[in-house]
């Protein structure tokens, strides 16, 4: 944000969309609490983008400025919002200099997935003038008829502009949909699916969550837990840890290409490849400190990903699997000509029966962690002690 835009947000008073405060505790739970719940009302309330404006005293609006102990980073501001409010809610933390003393503000953007809500307590939050309320139940009513269709791929990213995404890919999507993207149509067909979002208030194009982690190859700019860690503990001639980033289907390319150069043949490296195209399919993008991980292990490789994926029943047993991130589901078959995606239905059945004879396979849904694990059978079982292992 620049000074003259600050400037003018001074002489305006508080409200649904403003609000003015000395500084943030966010070393305290409390004041973390309190931060998520202030940027879920202003979020969910009438208007375009709501701003928080810190360093400023709330009823004198004197610039009182921050200290360098109490400066604020975005990355901290966007870890607490996304663990915190659901779906996640796009926001922009900047610091400039006025009257010589260091103000941030907070930028909250006004997208298309209302209502936001608190995960700890269930809340849907708003603002009245400059108080923080919950939500009537016609106000959710109004919000959620408004907004019936939302996905939390499409909330913008910040900062991005359609300048990130790869022109081939896009191509390549709306042909297999019989239909021609040029520069005259282009950025209705990329507004209209959801790929690209233009504030209504400035008209600035931001690239949404979506549109990055399947038309991107540089998301890992804005998205760096875009990321799949693979350790290697069996052979030595191979990195011992590998970074893989990119666009979703570039990410599985070469995770299947580093696992076959790590395991032998003889392993059912599709077992492995499942695992890895179920966690990038399902996995939770708002877990924004958290990444998929595969660790290629002498007595068992695991595959974490963040997020649970099985719903269970009172009775601890199985009930259904949570389908999140549909929205991608139906890009990603679209785009994979190697049809990987196409029949997404029992991938699990299909890990179990490669290790038939051969070991027993694991699912894990961890609530505590929120997180899914893939147990499968370490490299011994298939070599019988032959791997090159390391020390």
């Amino acid at each position: 944000m620049d000074v003259k835009k600050l400037k003018s947000l001074l002489k305006r008073s508080e409200g649904t969309k403003l609000d003015f405060k000395l500084k943030l505790s966010l070393q305290y739970e409390s004041g973390k609490k309190e931060l998520a719940k202030d940027i879920c009302a202003i979020a969910n309330s009438k208007g375009g983008r709501g701003y928080i404006i810190i360093g400023i005293e709330d009823k004198t609006r004197k610039i009182v400025g921050l200290s360098d102990n109490n400066l604020i980073e975005e990355e901290q501001i966007q870890q607490i919002i996304s663990s915190r409010c659901e779906p996640p809610i796009p926001i922009q933390v900047d610091t400039c200099i006025l009257e010589g003393k260091k103000i941030c503000t907070i930028t909250i953007f006004s997208g298309e997935q209302k209502p936001y809500q608190i995960r700890e307590n269930g809340a849907f939050y708003v603002r009245r003038g400059s108080i923080t309320d919950i939500m009537r139940k016609q106000e959710l009513v109004e919000a959620f008829e408004e907004n019936l269709d939302f996905f939390s791929e499409t909330s913008l990213i910040p900062r991005s502009d359609i300048s990130f995404l790869d022109d081939e890919l896009l191509k390549r999507y709306f042909n297999k949909k019989n239909i021609d993207i040029n520069s005259d149509n282009k950025e209705f067909l990329l507004e209209s699916t959801g790929i690209i979002y233009k504030d209504k208030e400035e008209g600035k194009i931001c690239c949404t969550l979506g549109g990055l982690l399947l038309f991107s190859k540089e998301n890992s700019i804005f998205l760096p837990h875009n990321m799949i860690k693979i350790i290697n503990k069996v052979n030595k001639d191979i990195d011992e840890v590998s970074i893989i980033q990119g666009n979703i289907l570039e990410m599985v390319d070469k995770a299947e290409e580093i696992v076959k150069k790590i395991l032998d043949e003889k392993y059912p490296v599709s077992a492995i490849i499942e695992g890895i195209k179920n966690a990038v399919l399902y996995r939770k993008y708002s877990a924004i400190n958290r990444i998929i991980e595969l660790h290629i292990g002498f007595n068992s490789i695991l595959i974490v990903s963040p997020g649970t994926l099985i719903e269970e029943n009172k009775s601890n047993r199985v009930n259904k699997i949570t389908k999140r991130n549909m929205w991608l589901y139906e890009k990603l078959i679209t785009l994979d000509n190697n049809k990987r995606f196409l029949n997404n239905g029992g991938g699990f059945t299909r890990i179990k029966k490669a290790f038939t004879g051969i070991g027993r396979v694991k699912f894990i849904n961890s609530l505590e962690e929120d997180s899914f694990k893939i147990i499968l059978p370490g490299a011994k079982i298939i070599y019988n002690n032959k791997l090159k292992t390391k020390k």
